[in-house]
């Protein structure tokens, strides 16, 4: 049998204005990612490679404070694609790319350089946009343009909640921007990484107290501080040992629910390709399959991890379980839909196809975030 395909690392924009708690956001996830190494891009200026195991320091414009010293670069934006190549390489043990966007960048612009990006072993892992709760409407006023960063958004992050004197109104109205996006709200800028990427397990931290047990005790009387982060976002493992029908998966897909932020896992298509499995990736209204060959002796069966926001998870459930396939022959041109996401590294005029997962256009039809072709 064929090896499987090396895995791709997702990259993930982390985007938002100035003092919306990105920077403690990052942090966040650097000391809650297990064993999982980040490589991060800070604020368009310089690119690291940061153990998450590390201490975390405050993270300036163009200076990344860690525990074994400084590190200062001031290089352009342009030059992110070369950043990308040193991060994903394999020597770099990199699970996990954060670009932390400058307060005032276009995220839009980040997001066409890495979908537009060559590199086999990365892939585009979400827009995530941060806004401050306490200070949302002052925010909008100053910069109406929070209102198209939001709707390009895959995750929003309502952070601030406990500043907000009307968080409720706040979390509405960011819904109503953000479209098909998951939104989620926070409060110290803490989301559960798995939100964003698959966290490892690290024995180093079973039976001792984490970074953020000894952050929440030393904010006394903070109670709101220290809810659990699952509340945030809602889960579904499907697992199936009936091979699922392609046209009826792909239309699931192209109706999938707002607030579903995260598909992942591999599907059996059974008789529609029975020397493959496909792997799946999709993030937002990004869509990516990959076939991989069955190892021997692998039990043939889909397995897969919906994660998203205010999402049902049940009804989901269901909706996969008619998916499942009652063809007794192949159809040859079952798999149309889905091989149009699989893309072809030996056609370098590849393009994602057209926004068949985005049953709503995007507001801006030039804002379309679909394929590398932006």
């Amino acid at each position: 049998m064929g090896q499987s395909p090396t895995p791709q690392i997702p990259v993930v924009v982390l985007a938002g204005f100035l003092g919306s708690g990105k920077t403690t956001l990052l942090n966040h996830l650097l000391h809650r990612s297990g064993g999982s190494r980040i490589g991060a891009l800070v604020n368009d200026f310089g690119a690291i490679e940061i153990d998450a195991m590390a201490v975390a320091g405050a993270l300036g414009d163009s200076t990344v404070s860690l525990g074994n010293g400084c590190l200062c670069c001031a290089v352009d934006t342009s030059e992110l694609d070369l950043y990308l190549e040193r991060l994903a390489a394999p020597a770099a043990g990199i699970d996990v790319i954060v670009i932390e966007a400058s307060g005032l960048a276009e995220p839009r612009e980040l997001v066409r350089m890495v979908l537009a990006s060559e590199h086999p072993r990365v892939v585009y892992g979400g827009l995530v946009e941060v806004v401050d709760a306490a200070e949302f409407d002052e925010t909008r006023a100053r910069h109406p343009e929070i209102d198209r960063h939001l709707a390009l958004a895959d995750l929003a992050v309502v952070n601030k909640l406990d500043r907000a004197a009307d968080g409720d109104r706040v979390l509405g109205l960011v819904r109503s921007l953000a479209g098909r996006a998951a939104v989620v709200p926070a409060t110290y800028g803490r989301i559960d990484p798995e939100l964003l990427f698959d966290c490892k397990p690290s024995e180093e931290r079973i039976g001792q107290l984490s970074f953020d047990d000894l952050h929440d005790r030393s904010r006394e009387g903070a109670e709101e501080h220290t809810g659990h982060l699952h509340t945030g976002y809602d889960s579904l493992s499907f697992v199936s040992d009936t091979p699922l029908d392609p046209r009826r998966l792909m239309a699931f897909l192209d109706s999938r629910p707002e607030g579903l932020y995260r598909i992942k896992g591999h599907v059996d298509f059974g008789p529609y390709d029975v020397r493959n499995r496909y792997a799946v990736h999709a993030v937002g209204r990004f869509l990516r399959f990959y076939p991989q060959p069955w190892a021997t002796g692998e039990a043939r069966r889909t397995q897969l991890v919906l994660i998203g926001s205010g999402i049902d998870a049940s009804a989901l459930g269901k909706e996969l379980e008619a998916c499942g396939s009652d063809a007794p022959h192949a159809d040859e041109h079952g798999m149309w839909g889905v091989l149009r996401y699989v893309q072809d590294p030996d056609d370098p005029d590849w393009d994602d196809p057209a926004p068949g997962t985005a049953p709503e256009p995007c507001p801006e039809p030039d804002a379309s975030l679909e394929g590398p072709s932006l």
